[in-house]
């Protein structure tokens, strides 16, 4: 316990007991039941409509994006589909889930949670001992950081992962695990962005309830009945109940309510214009997908929004928002996936972006054709980005041959006045001989 303890005091977590009441308000937080108010913690803040949508729109990005395994050669960069790891990235990363459901239940934790784990399995014995056979993504809660902050065991500053799992706790060392990490203030361990967000959230909850509530009442605001006289408390209990099961819930929505002689109701609720009920909603949605990294355009809100700045936003979407996300991920996958003859070989894991990035058909056309004129894109390289098959002769550079070198343009001009004379004396010569004839 006391290494446990120093673990809690190093990511600033009070370990100490208390002794609390059952009924004790404490003791439903420290169990995360808020009575009185929207629990929105963890998967519960996916109930709020604009996190659903954010999380939803960053795990669905990154989850589509295909990954690829290059190696950096004195040559230049070389692909290398036939990596063993390959597969796995690709298509099947463990029989019971895609690639695209491991990235996107990865990101979703990490948004959720501020840190999210892949596990990979390695082959013990076997010709291929060593090799990655799955990658299992594990569930932020049931992981803990462990830190070993007074050099306890003999390494200052060790970190490991301890992981239950049916009752059982499995640890592993950082180099046996994928953290995948928010915004981090110690480099250890990620911040859940909800931490943050925990009263922009509950406004938007409540103010779903709150639209909930309305219409599940019949649309009948609360109010006050006047009446003149003196009712004891089981007349006034009557008199309330038998009004509202005559005005409140939906089967009553649209029918006149009847009050006896000398009663009279006064609304005490706000309106949703008074309230500005709306503009509020709108204001904690905008609050919110900043705070995520998402653009309105992609929430349906198009109020500002044109063709031709929808475009930039997109563009913007990824180099404010996703480069920094992908560049994590690779990093990450990248120093704990490749053996280490490989990692210093210059083998890396990059996401292809082209999917975000690309333009209409027409800008593409005209961009390669740009490129292959240029002399900078072979036109099967061209092809492969539209995945077209290659061609024969198609792996050749070309070139324009109105543009030459400036220090070859001397030499070509003297070379056609020399030609140029050369005609002309061959000329006049084949004249004189048609007169002799």
């Amino acid at each position: 316990m006391l290494f446990r303890r120093l673990v809690h005091n190093t990511i600033n977590v009070r370990a100490e007991a208390e002794t609390v009441e059952l009924g004790d308000r404490r003791l439903l937080e420290m169990l995360g039941i808020q009575p009185d108010e929207i629990n929105l913690r963890g998967k519960n803040a996916l109930k709020e409509a604009t996190v659903y949508a954010c999380i939803k729109i960053l795990s669905e990005s990154v989850a589509k994006l295909p990954c690829k395994i290059f190696e950096e050669t004195s040559q230049g960069i070389k692909k290398r589909p036939g990596h063993p790891l390959y597969p796995l990235l690709k298509n099947r990363p463990n029989p019971y889930m895609t690639a695209i459901d491991m990235f996107r239940a990865a990101e979703a934790q990490r948004n959720l949670h501020g840190n999210a784990y892949i596990v990979p399995e390695v082959v013990r014995s076997g010709p291929d001992k060593g090799k990655f056979r799955h990658l299992w993504p594990v569930d932020a809660e049931n992981v803990q950081i462990w830190v070993d902050d007074a050099g306890i065991f003999g390494r200052q500053k060790r970190v490991w992962y301890v992981i239950q799992s049916g009752g059982d706790e499995i640890r592993l060392d950082p180099e046996e695990i994928i953290h995948l990490k928010a915004m981090t203030l110690d480099g250890i361990t990620g911040v859940p962005p909800l931490m943050y967000l925990k009263y922009l959230v509950e406004a938007g909850a409540s103010g779903t309830k709150y639209i909930r509530d309305f219409f599940k009442q019949g649309l009948q605001a609360k109010g006050i009945v006047h009446y003149t006289g003196d009712l004891n408390k089981e007349a006034e209990d009557k008199f309330r109940e038998r009004f509202e099961r005559m005005a409140a819930g939906l089967k009553n929505a649209h029918r006149v309510a009847l009050l006896p002689f000398g009663y009279q109701f006064q609304q005490l609720q706000l309106t949703m214009a008074d309230a500005q009920f709306l503009e509020n909603a709108q204001l904690t949605a905008v609050q919110i997908a900043t705070a995520f990294g998402i653009k309105m355009h992609q929430l349906n809100n198009l109020d500002r929004s044109t063709h031709t700045n929808i475009e930039h936003q997109q563009r913007q979407f990824y180099s404010d928002t996703l480069q920094a996300i992908l560049t994590m991920y690779e990093q990450e996958m990248t120093y704990k996936l490749f053996t280490p003859s490989e990692f210093e070989a210059g083998y890396y894991i990059r996401f292809n972006v082209d999917s975000i990035l690309r333009a209409d058909i027409g800008t593409r056309m005209e961009a390669y054709r740009k490129g292959i004129q240029g002399g900078m894109l072979a036109p099967n390289e061209a092809r492969e980005k539209e995945e077209l098959a290659p061609f024969d002769g198609g792996d050749m550079l070309l070139v324009n041959k109105a543009m030459v070198p400036l220090s070859q343009l001397e030499q070509l001009i003297e070379k056609q006045i020399t030609n140029s004379g050369e005609g002309g004396e061959k000329n006049g010569q084949e004249g004189q001989e048609g007169q002799a004839g």
